[in-house]
């Protein structure tokens, strides 16, 4: 399997707009880094987690001959903007499959209800297949079993996924000690880490760190990263052995 980091960054990226803080201006490529999406990669298949704004410019980044699920953890738009730019892969392979909470379903259809609309549809549309995720109930893609993690990002549900020894979790703030319990086992563990001070709805840096002493995966990687976390190279070297900062275009294998 094969883990493609697509974003690292948050909300806003990085270079934040405007903004003359040092890490902005940093000439570093480590430092700069799109919204927060990941590709795995298995066989032949390639999936997809979250599909945000900067969605186009990580696919010719990171140029995949297919897409073959697209899964969403939450609705904010960091995460959900770039659904129109699925359409390359739409024309070439029919409807993409997207999973997600029925929620999140529900937020897209209102955001491109051109996407969803059965009447009068644009003949340029992309065109999605959906399926509803739902706690507790794995779901099976490209003959690899997928479980959900529930977390909350303060009060909002958001889905984390585990995909064998690989479990992906972005806007992080609290987790249920039975869905910590899904993820015990995992060779690699992504989760958030957006700054050194403490955030009401994501995991700090002491907060990331603490979680991967319990959860104890063989390696993580932090990702969600706000330029409040310090410089790429300044935080890696103050992290344990087998933690590191994630960044765009890292690529990692299991």
């Amino acid at each position: 399997m094969k883990i493609t980091f697509l974003g690292t960054g948050t909300s806003q990226g990085i270079p934040v707009i405007g903004s003359t803080h040092p890490v902005c201006l940093s000439d570093n490529p480590k430092d700069k880094r799109l919204r927060v999406s990941v590709l795995v990669s298995w066989g032949e298949y390639n999936v997809v987690i979250d599909c945000g704004p900067d969605f186009r410019q990580q696919m010719l980044a990171n140029p995949i001959p297919k897409l073959d699920a697209l899964l969403f953890t939450h609705e904010h738009s960091d995460h959900v903007a770039g659904l129109d730019d699925i359409r390359p892969f739409v024309f070439r392979q029919g409807d993409i499959p997207i999973y997600a909470h029925k929620r999140v379903v529900e937020s897209l259809k209102q955001r491109f209800n051109y996407v969803f609309t059965k009447e009068n549809r644009y003949p340029g549309a992309p065109s999605v297949n959906i399926n509803s995720v739902e706690n507790n109930t794995p779901f099976v893609v490209g003959g690899i079993r997928v479980i959900p993690v529930e977390v909350y990002h303060s009060n909002l549900q958001v889905f984390g996924y585990r995909f064998g020894d690989f479990t992906y979790l972005t806007d992080v703030k609290t987790v249920a000690e039975e869905e910590i319990e899904k993820i015990r086992g995992s060779k690699v563990l992504v989760v958030n880490a957006l700054r050194k001070e403490e955030h009401h709805s994501h995991f700090n840096l002491d907060e990331a760190l603490a979680f991967v002493d319990k959860v104890k995966p063989e390696k993580a990687y932090f990702t969600h990263i706000s330029h409040l976390l310090g410089f790429h190279e300044e935080v890696e070297k103050k992290l344990p052995k087998n933690v590191h900062l994630a960044y765009d275009n890292l690529v990692i294998s299991i």
